[in-house]
């Protein structure tokens, strides 16, 4: 793999060996009122996802998801610091509350519920282990190039699901090839640790459906439905219908996440500059605009008010012109696609939109380094990933 300071000796070392080596707390976009129809909770977990976070309060509270309110979706894996918001007639309860994993750590109110997005990014704390022996000034000299050039705006590898097939499988749906989807969905036997799941899977390869469909584990009933559905003769493309649109959606983003990597890669020695052609997006406010003389833009993105940005493909998106458009046609042509395959029947169109190759690091420095640790935190906007910082800081 190649990286954007690839020049500079990196830390070594390892992240995550504990929850609280990982910390990750949402920086808000906007203050609470103190008044208003919504509790405001700034809620620290570890171990659990957000969604398993939400199923708690759901349950707790006797309230339905769509209920709840959230600005983003939080690792397992870390210790973590999120705002939820609940109706304001559930106060009284609150304090009844008992969260496995989690904790309230403090109310407000405010006039609006929480929505996804709502957030102005997130700040980190991270522990890396194992590091070398000149692991401090190494990491400061990088984080100093990050600070002036940018941070790859790479998508985490969480992005990708726990087989790191979720790309795949929204290919798939675009290519509409629900057949070869299906057997990507049930999971490639060498990549599955669970014996159950693992059986499944292999039934399923060899054609025996209703022994694929006894052997999978109970928990997991969006593959049952796929199975039974396929029992009952129906279609590859009927079955995987079946499955929630929220997951099929969720494959199609991955399948724009990884275009967009591939992208990326191309670009990555060359993300604070910009070509003829490219669409550049303001960091402001993410508004787009066709780049028709980059001499004259490229002060703006010296000063990190713009940078040049890659699709997210869909039906709608802006693709750019001269040398930068052509290599993002001919990615798309690779995979015998167009805008026009991202048309999707059952709710399922993606339209669309453009990211920037690179975002700012904010306020980056080390907390603490030892013997074979070092201790940072910073900031990232909402959409990035921490990942992306620690692999130019690890290199391994």
């Amino acid at each position: 793999m190649n990286w954007l300071t690839e020049s500079l000796p990196g830390t070594g070392g390892i992240y995550k060996q504990d929850l609280e080596d990982f910390q990750v707390e949402e920086i808000p976009l906007y203050p609470c009122s103190g008044k208003g129809e919504h509790l405001y909770l700034w809620i620290e977990k570890s171990g659990i996802t957000t969604r398993e976070l939400l199923i708690q309060l759901t349950r707790g509270l006797k309230l339905k998801e769509r209920d709840l309110g959230y600005a983003g979706l939080k690792d397992a894996r870390a210790l973590t610091r999120q705002m939820i918001s609940v109706p304001f007639n559930k106060v009284d309860q609150i304090g009844k509350l008992n969260l496995n994993k989690a904790k309230i750590l403090s109310i407000n109110r405010h006039e609006n519920k929480l929505r996804l997005g709502h957030l102005a990014g997130n700040r980190f704390t991270i522990t890396i282990r194992e590091t070398n022996a000149d692991a401090p000034s190494h990491a400061e000299t990088i984080l100093l190039q990050l600070e002036k050039r940018g941070v790859p705006n790479f998508f985490g590898e969480q992005r990708y699901g726990i087989l790191g097939n979720s790309a795949q499988l929204g290919l798939l749906l675009v290519q509409k090839d629900f057949a070869k989807f299906c057997q990507e969905y049930m999971g490639d036997p060498e990549l599955i640790h669970n014996q159950d799941w693992k059986q499944a899977a292999e039934y399923y390869r060899l054609g025996e459906i209703k022994a694929s469909l006894d052997s999978l584990p109970k928990r997991m009933r969006d593959e049952q439905r796929l199975l039974r559905a396929l029992l009952d003769g129906k279609s590859h493309q009927t079955a995987v219908s079946t499955l929630p649109r929220n997951l099929l959606r969720l494959f199609l983003s991955a399948t724009q996440s990884r275009f967009f990597d591939q992208l990326l890669k191309q670009r990555l020695f060359t993300i604070d500059q910009l070509c003829d052609g490219d669409i550049a997006v303001k960091h402001i406010n993410g508004a787009c605009f066709r780049v028709e003389s980059s001499a004259e833009e490229q002060s703006r993105v010296d000063s990190f008010e713009i940078s040049p940005s890659a699709p997210l493909y869909g039906s709608k998106v802006m693709i750019a012109s001269g040398k930068t458009g052509q290599m993002e046609v001919a990615l798309l042509e690779e995979s015998g696609l167009s805008l026009d395959s991202w048309k999707l029947a059952q709710g399922l169109t993606m339209t669309g939109e453009r990211r920037p190759l690179r975002v700012p690091l904010g306020e980056p420095k080390i907390i603490d380094h030892g013997k074979q640790y070092l201790t940072l935190s910073f900031a990232l906007p909402k959409g990035s990933y921490a990942t992306s910082v620690l692999q130019e800081l690890i290199k391994v």
